[in-house]
């Protein structure tokens, strides 16, 4: 008993099927990775600005030195020690609180592209067991 052939149409018909289901896929991968590039460009952008609050709250700008001084000299004949102190100690504990909140984003950010990376591993895996 001779054994059917495939059709053409058949074969054209499975190819063309794989051919749209792999840029189907190759599509939702595309998607993921720019998704987890925006999302990677929105992080950066946030440990910028956090780390330039944190810079300036350091390295205090000309005004906010004005301003120090100017309420020295209030203080000057009664508190001008507890006051320069306490401004000191409110800018430096500002810069420093900001900038661990920058570092401790940079520190505990996710790898890139990890969800794109978990789902290639995913269609890898659901193709090596369709063998």
């Amino acid at each position: 008993m001779a054994e059917p052939q495939a059709s053409p149409e058949g074969l054209f018909a499975s190819l063309k099927t794989l051919g749209v289901t792999f840029a189907s896929i190759l599509q939702t991968r595309l998607e993921l990775l720019s998704t987890d590039i925006a999302e990677e460009r929105s992080r950066l952008g946030s440990i910028l600005l956090l780390s330039l609050v944190a810079l300036f709250c350091v390295g205090v700008g000309v005004g906010v030195l004005l301003l120090t001084l100017l309420v020295v000299v209030l203080f000057w004949d009664t508190h001008r020690l507890a006051a320069l102190g306490t401004l000191t100690v409110l800018f430096l504990a500002a810069g420093g609180w900001i900038g661990g909140l920058a570092l401790q984003r940079l520190r505990n950010k996710p790898r890139l592209f990890e969800a794109s990376i978990a789902e290639l591993a995913k269609d890898r895996e659901h193709l090596g067991s369709g063998r």
